[in-house]
């Protein structure tokens, strides 16, 4: 009887309606789920069990405060950054800062930078991550995390991101029709930190990213489609690029001298 029905149920799954197909996704335990729905899910639940700890948190969740704009604008402190998730709907990426092994001293850069601390015990190895989060629509945050593992690492940078996000302003190349949607910084804005310089020039629209690999993983979060970018000192230390970076974004909010 137990070969029989083994044999039979290829059949019955062949022959299901999609009612029945449907029904069987939904009893599928959780192990089937790929990785992406997991972590959807245990976002979600958590941002459901959240119990605000400070004021701001508690006016965003009571729905008092429904948009980012209002605790941006009067610079209030984001300590919590389950606010940042209930107001907004953020995409994040992972800057490259480290570098895989290679001949020579050569190697293809990684999001995971390690490093290593000696003790009495033996090596204690940290993983170090940078992330970048924005809704591409004007929010962008920078942040950085360390562990001893690369997750949390990754889930450190990513919380440090949200709490440091800033509004920018966007604009036009050129006088445009005010039905479209702005696409390159507003004016010539430059940042700097360490050695590093940035200066960001407004382009067309069609011209793309004209700049390194870090920074447009920054602008494309941030929502700028087109700029020229020039960049002198240090750029491989790719903290400094991107703190650069930010501190030009942020200098969009100023008027134009």
């Amino acid at each position: 009887m137990a070969e029989q029905e083994t044999i039979n149920k290829p059949k019955d799954l062949i022959e299901a309606t999609p009612e029945e197909l449907q029904k069987l996704e939904q009893a599928m335990p959780e192990v089937y789920k790929s990785r992406e729905e997991r972590a959807k899910e245990e976002e979600k639940r958590k941002l459901d069990s959240w119990v605000p700890k400070t004021n701001l948190g508690r006016l965003v969740r009571t729905g008092k405060i429904k948009n980012i704009s209002e605790v941006l604008s009067q610079d209030k402190k984001i300590l919590e950054s389950e606010i940042v998730d209930l107001l907004l709907k953020l995409d994040f990426d992972l800057l490259s800062i480290g570098q895989a092994k290679g001949k020579f001293g050569g190697g293809k850069r990684r999001a995971w930078r390690q490093t290593q601390k000696k003790t009495m015990e033996g090596n204690v190895v940290t993983f170090s991550a940078m992330a970048v989060v924005g809704d591409k629509k004007g929010h962008v945050g920078v942040g950085y995390g360390r562990s001893k593992e690369t997750l949390p690492a990754r889930a450190k940078a990513v919380r440090q991101a949200k709490l440091g996000l800033i509004k920018i302003n966007r604009g036009f190349e050129s006088i445009e029709h005010s039905g479209n949607e702005p696409h390159t910084v507003p004016f010539i804005v430059e940042g700097k930190c360490g050695s590093v310089r940035i200066k960001l020039i407004p382009a067309p629209r069609g011209t793309g990213l004209v700049v390194g690999d870090q920074v447009k993983k920054i602008l494309k979060l941030a929502g700028i489609h087109d700029v020229y970018g020039v960049t002198t000192g240090q750029t491989r230390t790719t903290f400094n690029v991107a703190k650069a970076c930010m501190d030009a974004l942020t200098k969009t909010n100023q008027m134009e001298l």
